[in-house]
């Protein structure tokens, strides 16, 4: 199980926290309260490389992070050793999602669908989530013709989410693909004048 859609990093290790080895880390999680009962996990110290089976001995949230003493991990030096290195878990230990709810990972590649268009028209495939701090989360939507579309990932326009078929349908809303339609060649020419500094809507002035 080395691959990587078989992981799931929970925190990423940020710097020594303690002088016995602690380590602070940003939590990658959206269920911090894992951690309380957390005794093992696997440790993902290069990119692309295998993790490896690292015993938790405690660990403690602190201001918005986690604080974790990992197993023979007993020095600042050992500790610093281990700055960027991931805190996985496989994907089989997540925390259960009510229904209709995905995780973010599962997102990204799935098609998008419109149910508003006819026969249930493709709109492209997500890219990306874009998360908010407030507001409603935005799926990065690649259509088939190379536009780039930003919708709001809102229950009220989704009835289905089948990640085991790579399938999200939403009612999205009339005239929310074309904020994102590409610019007229007329459309384009303005925006360059305007970025040039000038009117955009005023008639050229020729030299006298």
């Amino acid at each position: 199980m080395n691959d990587a859609a078989s992981w799931v990093s929970v925190a990423r290790l940020l710097r020594p926290q303690g002088r016995h080895g602690e380590i602070l880390a940003e939590i990658l999680t959206d269920f911090p309260e894992r951690f309380e009962r957390m005794q093992g996990a696997f440790l993902a110290r290069d990119p692309g490389g295998a993790p490896t089976p690292v015993a938790i001995e405690r660990s403690w949230l602190h201001k918005g992070r986690v604080v974790l003493k990992l197993a023979q991990v007993d020095s600042i030096s050992a500790a610093e050793s281990l700055r960027g290195a991931e805190l996985m878990i496989p994907v089989a230990e997540r925390v259960p999602l009510e229904p209709e709810a995905a995780y973010i990972g599962d997102l990204t590649g799935c098609e998008l669908i419109d149910r508003n268009q006819a026969a249930n028209a493709v709109v492209g495939t997500i890219q990306d989530v874009i998360q908010q701090d407030q507001g409603t989360d935005l799926l990065v939507v690649l259509g088939g013709d190379g536009v780039e579309h930003w919708i709001p990932f809102a229950k009220a326009y989704l009835p289905r989410v089948d990640v085991d078929q790579r399938r999200v349908e939403m009612h999205l809303p009339p005239g929310l693909l074309e904020v994102n339609a590409p610019l007229s060649e007329e459309e384009r020419n303005a925006h360059q004048r305007e970025a040039a500094g000038e009117n955009p809507s005023a008639e050229p002035v020729s030299e006298k």
